[in-house]
């Protein structure tokens, strides 16, 4: 028995990887499972049809799976999950019920598709790959959780509570009436054909194995593609909203920022000419700027105290004082008398 162990996986049977074609139309010619079958995929050189639909009956190979809660029910695709179900408290202090799979696992067995007559009959190979696969719901178990005083205790303080176990049970039985909708080549060892196999196609295609006929498969994929493109627009316009609020937000700042930088220049350049034109022109050398020697000294370096620069050179100059090189960490104005 090949088992498989997947943590944390959606619920089977949501298709996730449908091109574009598949979406509108399955484009799958449906053959009859029999000898003529054979003969035709002998004929073709490579051995091989590249997307066919076939319907047949479910039978194991050898031994199939025993249900762990009905005993007189047996398949070839089991399904055991155990989802927890928690209540949850959020930020805003509201209680709210979520669930989390804990685990869930695989079990399979090789298994065949044969007609009515049960004469001739296609292995499905790697069935747990199919982009829709249906099981039937064997058992589906809910316990509550006895918890103590100290259990709500511990959740009202942590946030999470417990409120119980589900555990189900899904099954492909054996005899039900299946479609298959793959990839059907012949592999042959020896010289001898080991019979026919439906596989995923190497291409990508879509590989199905529902229970439904092909019209009602394609329905409910045309069903799911609608609700996809409806939730497209939807989430879309929504970005595009969204979009539009940011971009006109951001354009906004930007042109108040850019007036208050313009108004900002503009009113340093009236107080540039306003102070030029207020000036004494005949100053002793003392009090001159030390680095343009020409305006007077109006600025007072922090913390070594020393006046040496007028306002225009202080503004280029914020690091170190040009007189006793000591580090400035303040500038202030300077009324010399």
């Amino acid at each position: 028995m090949q088992q498989q162990l997947l943590q944390g996986q959606t619920h089977r049977g949501t298709p996730h990887r449908l091109s574009a074609p598949a979406a509108t139309s399955i484009n799958a010619p449906l053959y009859d499972i029999n000898s003529k079958l054979e003969e035709l995929i002998q004929s073709i050189p490579d051995k091989k049809l590249h997307y066919v639909a076939l319907r047949g009956t479910v039978k194991a190979i050898g031994s199939p799976i025993k249900s762990l809660n009905s005993s007189n029910v047996s398949g070839v695709v089991q399904k055991l999950s155990i989802k927890e179900h928690v209540m949850t408290r959020s930020t805003a202090g509201f209680w709210s019920e979520q669930e989390r799979t804990i685990q869930e696992v695989y079990n399979c067995v090789p298994f065949v598709l044969q007609s009515s007559s049960g004469g001739t009959k296609i292995e499905i190979v790697d069935a747990l790959a199919a982009d829709i696969l249906d099981l039937d719901t064997i058992a589906d178990r809910y316990e509550p959780s006895a918890l103590g005083v100290m259990d709500h205790v511990w959740g009202f303080f942590t946030g999470v509570r417990q409120r119980g176990l589900q555990s189900t049970e899904e099954l492909l039985r054996e005899g039900t009436f299946l479609t298959g909708i793959g990839e059907l080549t012949s592999t042959s060892t020896g010289g001898t054909t080991d019979g026919l196999k439906l596989q995923p196609p190497l291409d990508g295609t879509p590989f199905y194995l529902t229970t439904l006929p092909i019209s009602s498969l394609i329905r409910r994929i045309d069903d799911q593609r609608r609700t996809y493109r409806v939730l497209t627009v939807i989430f879309g316009g929504v970005g595009l909203v969204l979009l539009g609020m940011m971009t006109r937000r951001w354009w906004r700042e930007r042109k108040r920022l850019r007036v208050a930088e313009q108004a900002k220049r503009q009113l340093e350049q009236t107080r540039k000419e306003r102070r030029r034109r207020v000036r004494e022109t005949d100053l002793p050398e003392y009090q001159l700027c030390v680095v343009c020697r020409q305006n007077p000294r109006e600025m007072i370096m922090l913390p070594c105290g020393h006046v040496c620069l007028c306002e225009d050179c202080s503004e280029g100059i914020v690091d170190l004082c040009p007189v006793c090189r000591t580090k400035i960490t303040n500038k202030t104005a300077a009324y010399l008398a």
